[in-house]
């Protein structure tokens, strides 16, 4: 394992953690997540084949899932369980822009976050040293 992996593990984790966890904050504190339902989802989507209660769902958990998700990926911790999380949210969100948009440009927010998701978790294992998963992995062994 190169000596550099924790470095890059804990810069590539906060950055994508604060991606997500800022964007959650802001559509669950500030926009609301009644707004964010409506505006981005059931407005967003009404003449598609989505049902609006599906429409609202998405629209009242992907704020508290970013949020919950960024936090987590932030601290190191449940850092795989959380990356799988905002990994199946791009898919999600890229098939709502496609759905919109067939020529969608995936180069602005998502690309960036799906190349952070897999560097870190095709990272070595163990080489998160400065996460909150390595830290309880220590203390029980």
């Amino acid at each position: 394992m190169h000596d550099n992996w924790p470095i890059v593990n804990f810069v590539a984790r906060w950055i994508l953690g604060l991606l997500f966890l800022m964007a959650g904050y802001w559509k669950v504190f500030v926009l609301t997540p009644a707004v964010h339902a409506q505006q981005f989802f059931v407005a967003g989507f009404a003449d598609t084949w989505i049902p609006v209660w599906l429409l609202n769902l998405l629209g009242y958990s992907i704020p508290v899932l970013e949020l919950t998700a960024g936090a987590l990926i932030c601290l190191g911790l449940r850092s795989r369980e959380a990356l799988i999380a905002v990994g199946l949210l791009l898919i999600v969100t890229t098939y709502g822009h496609a759905l919109q948009e067939p020529l969608f440009n995936i180069d602005g927010h998502t690309f960036t976050r799906l190349a952070l998701i897999f560097l870190l978790l095709l990272a070595p294992a163990g080489s998160d040293r400065y996460s909150f998963d390595n830290w309880l992995r220590r203390r029980a062994n």
